[in-house]
């Protein structure tokens, strides 16, 4: 039986956290990178940048799929208003995990749903707050120890090893996963009814 690749949600980003939110929804997934790059713009704001990246990249994988509906995201770890991303190394990993240690910090999330041959689309962003436990030096030596911390924002995934750092979250917790997943759900099924939506386990195709 051929499959109708209309039905599927061109997915901008090679993240598995969006990756397993959006099949544990039922949604159809086409996975896509996009290549831009995400570099901050002097005196953006985090909400700006969040939001111009999702843009971005769902621009630049819908104009080479025409036809098609691409979501994208973008998600920063904030805290004074230094934006945390993926730590480079031990020291850095280290010294995020030390700043964020018994505080509370901002997860914010922008996305952007599209289609080059509609007009209509669909954006939004999402900010949670996260408050840690005070961390020991030895937790943090353990937890870097791991390598969990080297390719997440903030240098920690909070439905990982880290989940034992986390006291609070005030907002959506898959936001600070990866992606607002029910804000985004609640678009798509705006932009398409149930075509984007499978009752049997969800098929990802990554190209």
């Amino acid at each position: 039986m051929k499959i109708d690749r209309k039905n599927y949600i061109i997915l901008a980003s090679a993240s598995p956290r969006r990756q397993e939110l959006l099949a544990l929804a039922g949604v159809r997934l086409e996975i896509i990178p996009s290549q831009i790059d995400e570099q901050f713009f002097e005196g953006e704001s985090p909400e700006e940048h969040v939001l111009r990246l999702a843009r971005a990249k769902a621009g630049d994988v819908a104009g080479r799929h025409a036809d098609r509906w691409v979501l994208a995201a973008d998600t920063v770890v904030e805290i004074d208003g230094r934006v945390l991303g993926k730590p480079k190394d031990r020291e850095e990993a280290e010294e995020m995990l030390r700043m964020l240690s018994h505080r509370e910090h901002r997860v914010l999330t922008g996305y952007c749903i599209l289609n080059s041959a509609h007009p209509q689309r669909k954006e939004g962003k999402a900010v949670s707050r996260v408050k840690f436990k005070a961390l020991s030096e030895e937790e943090i030596r353990w937890y870097v120890d791991t390598g969990e911390p080297f390719d997440k924002a903030g240098g920690y995934a909070i439905q990982g090893k880290a989940a034992f750092m986390v006291k609070e979250v005030k907002g959506s917790y898959t936001n600070v996963v990866g992606l607002p997943l029910c804000e985004v759900v609640e678009d798509l099924q705006e932009l398409g009814g149930g075509d984007f939506f499978a009752t049997e386990d969800t098929e990802i195709t990554e190209l």
